[in-house]
């Protein structure tokens, strides 16, 4: 079976470190799969934004971590990557945003300016940790 979820864990859970949100994502999809009745969880798929800050390498460690024991060992997480959007109400732009060097914070940092008229902006994706989808064995 091929269940599909847009079960989002962003907003108030957004500034969660990896292995607390990695825990809830393995909760839910057990949850999921024990509603369903499933034997094995043999795939999980997520999407997470690049705006989450979320270390893809640490969920996967988490993740391998937490399914131990469970209906959920030896299943395969992908992860898909979305990038950050952001929208200018000033000129109308959307798209990717600036970047803003400085040696102070050892990386690129995102900037909440628009690349073209340097107005302020929204973010309007790139945030979001979404089960997109999960395989069982009924």
């Amino acid at each position: 079976m091929h269940w599909n979820s847009n079960l989002n864990f962003s907003g108030a859970n957004r500034k969660m470190h990896e292995f607390s949100m990695t825990t809830q994502i393995v909760e839910t999809v057990l949850q999921e799969a024990e509603k369903h009745k499933a034997k094995k969880v043999t795939e999980v798929h997520l999407v997470i934004g690049k705006l989450t800050f979320l270390g893809l390498e640490q969920v996967r460690f988490s993740y391998d971590v937490l399914v131990k024991g469970t209906i959920m060992e030896g299943s395969k997480l992908y992860i898909e990557e979305k990038d950050g959007v952001v929208k200018c109400s000033g000129c109308g732009y959307e798209g990717d945003f600036m970047y803003k060097d400085d040696p102070m914070y050892h990386l690129p940092t995102p900037t909440l300016r628009c690349p073209k008229c340097e107005d302020a902006v929204s973010i309007v994706g790139g945030r979001e940790c979404t089960i997109k989808s999960i395989k069982l064995v009924m």
